[in-house]
Order: C-alpha cells, then structure tokens, then sequence
C-alpha cells in the first residue's frame, strides 16, 4: 500500500492510499482520522472575552457605570409599579403621600413637610393632594396662625384604600427584590445610603 497524500482540515486529518498489488482496479483507500481540537473552545473563549471588553468600554468610568446600573435597576423595578397602580388609577406619588399621611396620624402635616419626605420630588405637591382630596382621600385645613401653611391629613377612605392595596404591594416588593437574602438587601440599602448621602440635604427625611 503506498501513500499518496494526506489533507488536514481543523477537525479531520485524511490518508490516500493506492492499493498496488490490484493496479487494475485502481483502488483508492482513504482513511480519516476525527482529530479532537480545543480550536473552537479557543475560539469561543476569544469571543466571551472581546465581550467582556466591550461591555467594559461602554462606560466610561465606575462612576457612570454605578449611575446608569442604577437607573436601569430602577426602570426594570418601576414597570412592576407602574403595573400595579395604573390599575387603580393612582399614582405612586400619590400613593407615597398617602403612606406619609397614615405613619402621622391623627396629625395632620403641613404640605412642605409632606413634600420633604416623598421618596422622589414632586414639582407640584399642591395639585397632587388636590386630586386625592376630590377622591375623599384627604382633608386639608388652612392654618390660623399662617394663612399660607395647608395642613393635611388622611381620611378613613383614604386608610381604608391602603389597607386593600396592602396585599398587593407586598407582593410588588417580593418581585421587585425578594430574590435577594436579607444580608444582600441590608448591605444594598446601606451602599445606597452611603452613595446618595452627600446628595442629601441635613434635614433629608432619608
């Protein structure tokens, strides 16, 4: 048997014989040999790596990248929000201040105040409590001292509507972050606490 040529590819490598002892027929005898090959795997792990390169160069320092993790955290938490109470036709502004309302009862809270201690500032409190008040949510007082002090307080409807929506929201805020271990969630709020402190005025309610 004489070797006439051998071909290679990146997982095969091939023998061509001819058999001499039948030159009439002109037998031909290819062998090919499966070569095991980390190639590929090379090849793969290139690619996950100029991955990880270019998801690195699309911030542009740690601190971009902290805000912008941030930010898109809180769009993926939001639309579980927002699902929850576009059904009830209520805003979670709205919702936040009828919360502020129910931790001070029966004492009612100046508007300012109620505007220092939402989650995320509202550029017009007063039309905010208005439409709450037109839903029998909340009452208002002007103040006999000054005039332009408006007190507000919560009415047993508006408790009676967080008291149905107490269920619901709990089981927001599982979706939300209950994936998280109660270590990770305390060590999360305190990084948080510590990112936005400076950012904070001294009599930040947070």
């Amino acid at each position: 048997m004489v070797l006439l040529g051998r071909c290679c590819s990146a997982v095969a490598t091939s023998w061509l014989f001819f058999q001499p002892s039948h030159p009439e027929s002109a037998i031909f005898i290819v062998w090919t040999f499966v070569v095991q090959t980390n190639i590929f795997a090379g090849m793969n792990s290139g690619g996950q790596d100029e991955e990880r390169e270019n998801r690195k160069r699309k911030f542009d320092s740690p601190a971009q990248e902290v805000y912008l993790s941030l930010w898109r955290t809180y769009d993926r938490l939001r639309a579980l929000e927002d699902a929850l109470f576009s059904e009830l036709d209520l805003t979670p502004q709205q919702y936040n201040v009828l919360r502020i309302l129910q931790a001070t009862s029966p004492r009612p809270l100046p508007t300012l105040k109620i505007s220092e201690r939402l989650i995320s500032r509202a550029p017009d409190i007063t039309r905010m409590i208005d439409k709450l008040q037109q839903r029998g949510f909340v009452d208002r007082v002007r103040s006999e001292e000054d005039r332009r002090t408006v007190f507000v307080t919560i009415t047993d409807a508006g408790k009676q509507l967080l008291d149905e929506l107490q269920g619901a929201v709990e089981r927001m805020h599982r979706d939300q972050a209950g994936h998280l271990s109660a270590s990770d969630s305390a060590e999360l709020c305190r990084l948080l606490k510590k990112l936005r402190k400076p950012h904070e005025s001294s009599e930040s309610y947070w």
